[in-house]
């Protein structure tokens, strides 16, 4: 909607323009503070200027009003436009809000270790990072998302160990001594009676199979983690494995030492980071001749960048803040523009119930478990408030607040929203493709403007998308569903002379909650 008033516009004024949306619809739908910048040009009065550029639209069909308030310009779209845009949405709804770009994008997220359960950290970066390729393959970028595991390292032979020692503890008469590091929780104990019942209590026996363990352990905790994310509706386009990706690192490491970005000091070869914005630079291969962990990012961003996108988006833990720089130092170094890698930071989120901490997992030791989440609240009720806030701020919530089946309960009350709608159509006795081609007759100002909101979600999405600011999505749905609710309390609708005006209008308002539900992940619910 937002593009055919820009156009109608630009058709009568070819100067650049902003165009805004004032926070009273009783001003106007749209406004512009374009004559200010039009009276340094042209030595004249804002207000004159204003009053000329409105007196261009006094026929114009798309405008019901062009008025000029203290220098800015408002307009009023009419009734006869804000049926054609909802007719075009109604009768097209798999393409409403839909656009164009060109941008290639390719979008990382999660990439938890593969050594135990995603807790609910993971699943804030997840839900973000799930929604953002959602919203952004909506508007017609061609992104394609992507998890990079870690199965190389230190990590890996840790879980090998810890699933080792476990099942020494409950299979043998070894008394076992647990190092200062270990992976420990319920889910060690019952993944070492997993494989004593595949492998048998021999495996515990002999140190030799504890690599054995690591790989089967980490193709089990992989497994576990794909459902996880697949109980809260999340899916990725590829995977991508840092130990197949070790066999290019002597090539890498070749363009690194071309390039100049390393030097040796004390046996370690250091990456010269400080150079391009890192605080200090960088140990990329050890005294032995190992890589360190960041050698793994630096094989795996050359490799992103090889593959030719446009863009690269990243959604890393707070706690990789500082890995930023280091990270972008190598993409200088190997040839390639860092300004294309850009790095999303998910805040830790704190849960409540009933008023105080959630209890950790016993399965997970130190953390609250993502499944545990979703099976107390359910996925779409952990999808919304995790969309709620913005990602790099904390986030802390209730759970038992998602139990309530009322207003309290913002994914109730947009649901409900949605329902009611559809509870409408059943009443009426009609289906809403009956009312599609009505024209619009008899409305007021407030089905006029829930008509306006309804149709401002591809705005809403082009905005949360191009600023990563997702939370604008939910906070618009929690709007647009606190405007039916309204709307519904006010008018009869069934029944009334306008009716089928009444129900066009719904319909589009359901398709918008629709739409926004389904690019946060959620399904709209059709009764309650």
């Amino acid at each position: 909607m937002k593009k055919r008033v820009i156009k109608a516009i630009s058709d009568e004024i070819a100067e650049d323009f902003v165009l805004e949306k004032p926070k009273d619809l009783s001003f106007g739908h749209y406004a512009t503070p374009l004559a200010f910048s039009l009276a340094k040009i042209h030595k004249k009065s804002p207000m004159i200027i204003a009053d000329e550029v409105c007196e261009r639209f006094v026929d114009s069909d798309i405008f019901e009003s062009t008025t000029a308030i203290k220098g800015f310009i408002n307009f009023k779209v009419s009734d006869t436009f804000l049926d054609t845009v909802a007719t075009d949405a109604l009768k097209d709804e798999e393409n409403f809000a839909k656009a164009s770009h060109d941008a290639s994008i390719l979008l990382e997220y999660v990439s938890a270790n593969p050594t135990g359960p995603l807790h609910i950290g993971h699943a804030r970066g997840a839900v973000f990072g799930d929604s953002l390729y959602r919203i952004g393959k909506h508007l017609g970028y061609k992104i394609e998302s992507e998890y990079y595991v870690n199965d190389a390292g230190n990590q890996i032979d840790l879980l090998g160990l810890s699933l080792f020692l476990s099942g020494q503890e409950q299979f043998s008469d070894v008394k076992v001594e647990w190092p200062e590091e270990f992976y420990r929780g319920e889910y060690i104990n019952d993944l070492a009676q997993e494989a004593e019942k595949e492998f048998g209590k021999e495996i515990f026996l002999d140190k030799e199979n504890m690599s054995k363990l690591a790989l089967w352990g980490k193709d089990k905790m992989l497994e576990l983690i794909s459902q996880n994310l697949s109980d809260a509706n999340i899916t990725f386009d590829n995977y991508v494995s840092e130990k197949s990706l070790y066999t290019k690192w002597d090539a890498t490491l070749q363009k690194l030492q071309k390039s100049g970005a390393l030097y040796e000091k004390d046996g370690k070869q250091w990456l010269r980071s400080s150079e391009v914005g890192d605080e200090k630079d960088r140990v990329a291969v050890r005294e032995d001749g190992r890589p360190t962990y960041l050698a793994g990012d630096i094989i795996y961003h050359d490799n992103k960048y090889e593959r030719g996108y446009d863009h690269y988006i990243n959604i890393w833990g707070a706690d990789h803040h500082g890995y930023i720089a280091r990270v972008k130092a190598a993409i200088h170094f190997l040839g390639h523009d860092e300004k294309k890698l850009e790095v999303l930071l998910a805040q830790m989120v704190s849960l409540l119930k009933g008023g105080e901490p959630y209890k950790m997992s016993k399965r997970a030791g130190n953390f609250i478990l993502m499944s545990d989440v979703v099976d107390e609240i359910g996925s779409d009720a952990l999808r919304f408030i995790f969309l709620s806030k913005k990602s790099d701020t904390h986030l802390e919530f209730d759970v038992d607040m998602f139990k309530q089946q009322d207003s309290s309960n913002p994914i109730f009350y947009v649901q409900y929203a949605h329902a009611r709608i559809n509870q409408i159509f059943v009443n009426s006795g009609k289906k809403p493709e009956d009312v599609f081609d009505v024209q619009l007759e008899a409305l007021d100002e407030d089905s006029k403007n829930l008509l306006f909101t309804s149709l401002l979600l591809p705005e809403v999405l082009e905005d949360a998308f191009s600023s990563r600011a997702l939370q604008k999505l939910p906070e618009y749905l929690k709007s647009l569903a606190a405007l039916y609710h309204q709307f519904y309390n006010k008018h009869k609708i069934v029944g009334v002379e306008n009716e089928d005006s009444l129900l066009k209008v719904s319909a589009m308002a359901a398709v918008s909650l629709r739409t926004g539900l389904k690019l946060m992940g959620i399904e709209a619910k059709y009764k309650m």
